[in-house]
Formats: C-alpha cells, structure tokens, sequence
C-alpha cells in the first residue's frame, strides 16, 4: 500500500498547494520532484517552455497536474499561470519554490506552521523564506541584489524585511489573482509583494534553509536587464506610493480612527522614544527648507525610511515650504548664505544686483549655502525643543494614575 505523504494532510486541512515553475532545470529537476512528493501530492507544474529533458522527466511524474507553456514566456507568466490553475482547482494557498536544488522540500513545514496559527480575524498573508543573505557561501551579487531590493521595499511599503527576492514563498491565491500584474519575468515577484502590502496583506519573513552549489545551479536571472527591469519597477512604485497609496492609507486611518486617536497613534506614536519623534520633525525641517524643490516628498519619505522615522510626523513638518511661505524660506537661506560667505546681511535685496551670468551663480550659490545652514540650524534646535517636549509628556504619562 502506498504511504500518503508525510504533509499531505496539513496541505488538505489548509486548502493548499504547491506551484513549481520550471524551465531548462532536467539536471535537478526529477531529483527534485522525487522528494518533493514524499510531503504533498497537491503539485503544480508549469513547464516554461523547456528545451532540455524536462518534458521527459514530467511524463514519469504523471500524478501531479502539469501545464506547458509552447515557448518561454518567463517565470512571472509561470507564476501567473499557477496561481490561476491554484484558483480554478479550489486551493486557498500555494507555496511557490524552484526547481534549481536550491531550497529543501521540508521546510514547507514552517510555512504550513505558521498558515496554522492564523486566525479568520487575521488579514490576508503572504510569507517569503528569508535565505540569512548575510551568511557564508552565498554568492555577492545576490547578496546585494537583495539589500538594494529590501531598501526599496522599505520605502515603498513601510514594511521591512530581511530577503524579498526568495522564490519560496506561500501566497493566498484570490487576493494575488485579483492584483493587476503587469510585469513577466522575475520582477513579478516583487510587484506582487509590493502590491499586496498595499492591499494591506501581512507580509512577513520567514527561516528557510538554502543550497547553493558552486558551478552546478543553473540560473536564468540575466544580471543587466532583469536588474534594469527591477530598478525601473522600484522608480514607478516610489512614485505611486508616495503620491497615491501613502496619502490614501493616512487618510483611511484618519476616517477610521478619528482625530484623537490618529493624532496620538499616527502623528504623535506614544509608544515611539521621543528622540525618534523629535528626528521625524527635525528631518522633515531640515528637508522642508533645504533647495531640493520638487522632490521633498520624495526625499523626506525616503530619508524617514533610512532612519526608521515616523514618515508621516516628517512629511507634516516637510510642508513648512509650502507656498505662502516659500518667499520667506528663500529670503532667510540667501541672507544666511550672505552672513556665511562674509558680506553680513543684505536686508535690502534687490534682482537689479543680479545683472550677469556670474553674479546670478554667486547669488545662487550663496542661497544654497545658506539654505542648507538654515535647515541644520532649525532641524537641531527643533529637535532640542521637541525632545524635551516629548520627554516631559512622556513622564506625565508614566505619573498619571
């Protein structure tokens, strides 16, 4: 009698599956699948178009469900087909993993693990296996790859993670068949990533085990343009999120909370330190007054991000250059920039002084000058003020009975 795989029925109790996007991998492939099948028997497979011996290998594992796609289309298409097969065959969940040799088959223990202990009031997950990038053996450019990808995450969603681009990961399966997926190729698994942290889905790392062996894993990640590719995802999901979704989330909280208590939960973070309050409000000073026009929301949400600020206590206090006060942000940097060039303030300026290219250069350089002068010299008095401030409401706050 055959023996039922050792998590067979976790993956039924769980409605779950497991998606395997293959293509030209016949030299791990029929290993791979041999002890993939002693844990589940809820297989799906897409054959990306292979070129090698991987349509032979699948014509002897004939008990899992096998999509071929006529011709390379890329993993994200692999993916999307799975998810959409998942979907039509009734699962909930699909647990994604390569057929590189890569990843270890019962470590779909720890995403069942922790698929149950979730509870129906808990939002929507999506786990990806954190490979500790950090450790012995794991070759540089994916290393950095991976931070310069995490940064990014960070800034976008708010969301801080350890390794975004792991390719084992457990997905709900209705909620990422109903984002809008533009991208094809390897990408895909970060805007999805990306757009269910926007969908407000839990996303979490986490411990995986990994296999890396030198000169054998065959990998069809093409360092320029798949990294071209992600770079330019990341510039349209800055873009988006710090003009769209980060403004629409405030103001869904604001509506659903209240003013009081957005104030105190959002703006004023009472659980936060009050040095870490005080540098939200010093970075979006010193943002709001320094000469990059044009990009200060950008800058100030990307610098909160960096330093683990409250981004929007930066982003109120970045409005300082708001229109009506933009005349006199200007006026105040160029007279400091006059003081610290030596020539003592010029209360009486007029643009008649600006009467060639080289004095419009000067004058331009001493506002510069002046204008990141201003913005260390209000950023730290402010933070000064702030610190003790929060240190004091803090005390009250611990006093109270």
């Amino acid at each position: 009698m055959k023996k039922e795989p050792v998590f067979q029925k976790r993956f039924e109790d769980l409605n779950c599956c497991v998606i395997v996007p293959t293509y030209n991998n016949a030299h791990s492939l029929d290993h791979f699948l041999t002890d993939l099948k002693l844990y589940t028997n809820n297989l799906i497979i897409i054959n990306d178009g292979s070129t090698d011996a991987t349509p032979e290998i699948l014509a002897q594992h004939q008990d899992f469900y096998i999509k071929t796609h006529p011709e390379n289309k890329g993993k994200g298409m692999a993916l999307k087909t799975g998810f959409r097969l998942a979907e039509n065959l009734g699962y909930d969940y699909a647990i994604t993993i390569d057929s590189d040799g890569q990843h270890y088959p019962d470590d779909l223990d720890v995403f069942l693990t922790e698929l149950e202990g979730r509870k129906e009031s808990d939002p929507e997950i999506l786990l990806v296996g954190d490979r500790n990038m950090g450790r012995d053996g794991i070759p540089g450019k994916s290393s950095k790859g991976n931070r310069f990808s995490n940064f990014w995450f960070l800034v976008v969603t708010g969301i801080e993670l350890n390794d975004t681009q792991s390719g084992y990961r457990l997905y709900p399966v209705k909620l990422t068949n109903s984002l809008r997926l533009i991208t094809w190729k390897f990408e895909l698994e970060i805007e999805v990533l990306v757009k269910a942290a926007w969908k407000k889905a839990e996303v979490k790392n986490i411990p995986i085990k990994v296999l890396y062996q030198e000169g054998k894993r065959v990998t069809h990640f093409r360092p320029f343009w798949d990294i071209v590719r992600i770079v330019l995802l990341y510039m349209w999901f800055v873009l988006v999120s710090f003009f769209y979704i980060h403004p629409r989330n405030k103001y869904q909280d604001f509506k659903n909370k209240g003013f009081k208590k957005f104030w105190k939960e959002d703006i004023i973070k009472s659980q936060e330190p009050p040095h870490k309050k005080a540098a939200a409000i010093a970075l979006g000073i010193f943002v709001g007054i320094s000469p990059f026009w044009g990009i200060h929301t950008l800058l100030v949400f990307t610098l909160a991000a960096v330093f683990k600020l409250n981004k929007v206590i930066a982003f109120l206090f970045s409005n300082i250059s708001i229109p009506p006060f933009i005349p006199f942000i200007i006026y105040a940097s160029y007279q400091a920039g006059s003081l610290i060039t030596g020539n003592g303030f010029d209360w009486g300026l007029k643009l008649q002084k600006f009467d060639n290219g080289a004095d419009i250069f000067l004058g331009l350089w001493q506002y510069i000058m002046g204008s990141f002068a201003l913005a260390i010299v209000l950023a730290v008095s402010l933070w000064i003020v702030f610190y003790f401030l929060f240190s004091v409401s803090n005390q009250k706050q611990v006093i109270k009975p």
